[in-house]
């Protein structure tokens, strides 16, 4: 897997994200030669700032704005220079059995922006049937991608859940995935793509184990205290 990094989108979410922490989160990006994941806030910053890939998130993190609404944000984060959007499933609608609106819903967010669009369904909060059945409305709805979840409710990327929705679409599994190992488990699980807040230490673990070495610590104006990973 020589193309490890280009399969990581390091991530910065919460709810405390400085402009610092989005230069820091793109520096280790460019470093590392990893994506960045970032609020749609910080999308003028971080054109300006670096060359890298980038995914902002809209309706994030509940996923309950009103479809023209979103459609709106997600026009808006493509003309400030997002290469890719990740928005949110109405999970509450899935769970009403609502299935034609939630496709409906995605279809149009995804119609409203020429580039590509992953659907995060909080696989946490779904069982295995109604994860069957996100993932078959999100491939229906021409999405690009399915991802685990936000990390902002309970729990994050299992294997179990990576298996069953990347029989549906191409998989970026987000949330706990905090070290290589987790991350090998997820790719070898079928996951495309890694999102996590900790993907300059999944590339540096990489490193290591492909050099025989010990990774070691960079120094970092990043407040990682927080390492649920859940972003």
């Amino acid at each position: 897997m020589d193309d490890v990094p280009d399969r990581i989108e390091h991530t910065v979410l919460g709810p405390t994200t400085t402009p610092d922490e989005v230069r820091t989160c793109l520096d280790e990006a460019l470093q590392y030669g990893m994506r960045a994941c970032i609020p749609p806030w910080a999308l003028p910053l971080a054109t300006e700032y670096a060359n890298v890939p980038l995914t902002a998130v809209i309706d994030f993190p509940h996923g309950q704005g009103q479809t023209d609404g979103v459609c709106e944000a997600a026009k808006l984060a493509w003309d400030a220079g997002a290469d890719e959007l990740d928005m949110v499933c109405n999970i509450g609608l899935l769970k009403a059995g609502e299935d034609d609106a939630v496709r409906d819903h995605i279809t149009e967010v995804v119609a409203s922006v020429p580039v590509p669009v992953k659907v995060i369904v909080e696989a946490p909060l779904l069982s295995d049937d109604e994860l069957e059945r996100v993932g078959q409305l999100v491939a229906d709805a021409d999405a690009a991608y399915l991802k685990t979840a936000t990390g902002f409710s309970e729990g994050g990327a299992t294997v179990h859940d990576v298996e069953i929705l990347s029989k549906y679409l191409p998989v970026k599994a987000s949330g706990g995935v905090g070290s290589w190992a987790d991350a090998e488990a997820m790719f070898e699980a079928g996951a495309e793509r890694i999102g996590a807040s900790s993907g300059d230490t999944i590339v540096r673990e990489r490193q290591a184990e492909t050099e025989g070495e010990t990774p070691t610590e960079p120094q970092t104006d990043r407040d990682d205290a927080d390492t649920t990973d859940g972003y």
